[in-house]
């Protein structure tokens, strides 16, 4: 079995990776193990878990919100990811391998994915009526795909459900939502999701080769 080690932002992704993650990669002989920042997500200390883990996993992703990033500043998804990846080399030195550890961003925010299908809030406990649904609706069909529901600080993902679902609690309703919606649904809709998942689908044959 593979050990995959994944820096996660907080429980909400903890619970995403253990219930769902964990599950479909168990498939493929990956264990998927997340590991949580608990917040506070910045460039530097991102790589620096990372690299630490490095020396006790097969392989080491990461699982984080760009939303949630202190000091991403102007950059674009894929600069910070960049600019995470180099941090990570300069930390692990000489021993760095870039087929073992690669960094993933969620753009824009773990929330963003459960617009994936809107039908997935029903039955988690939310008390959720047709009018509900249909809010949810209008916001996903606003947007190409569910990661760019964009990330100012009133319009996104988790604000806007907060908005329309008063008692969504991420940490409980996230990964339930996630559950009910499954990764076939999430990756269809959200191709930078089903990019990364893909790749840790694939694990196993890199490591064979």
């Amino acid at each position: 079995m593979i050990r995959l080690g994944i820096v996660v932002e907080g429980p909400t992704e903890v619970e995403f990776v253990k219930r769902v993650l964990a599950k479909s990669l168990f498939r493929h002989t990956i264990a998927a193990i997340p590991v949580s920042m608990d917040g506070n997500v910045k460039i530097r200390r991102l790589a620096r878990e990372m690299a630490n883990l490095f020396w006790n996993f097969d392989y080491v992703s990461s699982f984080v919100d760009f939303y949630g990033f202190r000091d991403k500043e102007s950059m674009s998804v894929d600069e910070l990811e960049g600019a995470v990846g180099e941090a990570v080399k300069e930390q692990i030195g000489i021993a760095f391998d870039e087929s073992r550890i690669f960094v993933y961003v969620q753009r824009h925010e773990f929330e963003g994915i459960l617009f994936s299908d809107v039908d997935g809030f029903r039955g988690v406990g939310l008390n959720i009526s047709q009018i509900h649904i249909r809010q949810l609706q209008r916001i996903r069909q606003q947007f190409s795909t569910p990661e760019d529901i964009n990330d100012e600080s009133h319009t996104a993902p988790s604000k806007r459900l907060g908005g329309i679902l008063p008692n969504f609690r991420k940490r409980l309703h996230g990964p339930l939502v996630a559950e009910t919606i499954g990764l076939p649904k999430i990756s269809a809709e959200c191709p930078r999701f089903s990019g990364w998942l893909r790749r840790l689908e694939r694990l196993p044959q890199t490591q064979r080769g």
